[in-house]
């Protein structure tokens, strides 16, 4: 059902036979075809420039996006059965949400130590998905149920509920909107009062749609998402919706062990402390990772020592 796919974004059309036609149009036309050909040769350099720039502003192909790579600055005690679904950093502290039906969770963990503090059990049919904490509520997403729940962040108590008419996979948020994946190539930004919709940004690597969009974190100002069964993070310019970069976490997924759906999943950025982990679904570790300038321009949102 969750089967990774990059879908061309263009499609060919057929060309009518337009030689016949075309003869006779210069054939009356005489001279005045070199004539149009001088007034296009000496077009004003306005013109000029603004194809220039309309050229520069076209997306990069997908071949040429910049594909970077991280160095592991430190590993973590992770549940071994936590089915990672969303990860987040509040108040020092690592809030996790876990799925797979009957055992999915809401729970706060020491990251150094990997201990559970407080849990919360979902309802025995809900499949956990992503989460979010926003204006001191935590969000927190289901799957296939259509609708999400709401919690106090300092008491974890249950305090309310929204619904959405999609599936339910990644959960992040800006300054004004939670914004949700379903497993598509959109983003969709809800507000998070009335829960309406109220933008969808399609994700493209150059001209190739990007789906099975996955856990998200917003990091200084962009889009981090996973992608279901892929080994690699995608840097999401939140305005285009354009693949600025590929963050390459091959070699993380070689440390331990790993079954079939045990796949890279879960990115939490602290900005208090600039530290950014990743972790999968049902891992045995965190890792702290710092980024190289090729994922980040320059910028790394991660401590270095």
């Amino acid at each position: 059902m969750r089967n990774h796919a990059i879908v061309s974004r263009t499609t060919g059309k057929a060309r009518l036979a337009i030689w016949p036609l075309l003869a006779i149009f210069l054939a009356a036309c005489g001279s005045g075809t070199s004539n149009e050909s001088q007034a296009q040769s000496q077009s004003s350099p306005s013109a000029a420039s603004a194809n220039s720039t309309a050229a520069a502003a076209a997306p990069r192909p997908a071949s040429v996006i910049p594909v970077g790579s991280a160095t592991i600055v430190k590993s973590y005690p992770h549940d071994s059965k936590a089915f990672t679904q969303g990860l987040e950093f509040f108040d020092g502290h690592l809030y996790e949400s876990t799925g797979r039906t009957g055992q999915s969770t809401l729970r706060e963990c020491v990251l150094d130590t990997g201990k559970v503090l407080r849990s919360v059990a979902l309802p025995a049919q809900e499949f956990g998905e992503g989460l979010t904490i926003f204006h001191g509520k935590v969000y927190q997403l289901t799957w296939l149920s259509k609708k999400g729940f709401i919690y106090d962040v300092r008491t974890l108590k249950k305090v309310g509920e929204f619904p959405y008419q999609f599936e339910g996979w990644g959960l992040t948020h800006d300054d004004a909107s939670l914004i949700l994946s379903d497993g598509s190539n959109q983003l969709r930004f809800i507000d998070p009062t009335s829960f309406a919709v109220t933008r969808t940004l399609e994700i493209y690597a150059g001209n190739e749609a990007v789906t099975n969009l996955n856990e998200l974190e917003l990091v200084h100002g962009e889009i981090f998402a996973n992608i279901w069964h892929s080994t690699r993070i995608a840097r999401i310019d939140p305005t285009s919706g354009q693949v600025k970069a590929w963050i390459e976490l091959a070699p993380l997924t070689t440390k331990d062990p790993h079954e079939g759906e045990d796949v890279l999943n879960g990115i939490a950025y602290d900005d208090k402390t600039d530290r950014l982990v990743v972790t999968g679904k049902d891992w045995p570790h965190l890792f702290e990772i710092k980024l190289d300038d090729t994922s980040t321009n320059g910028q790394n949102p991660a401590k270095t020592e």
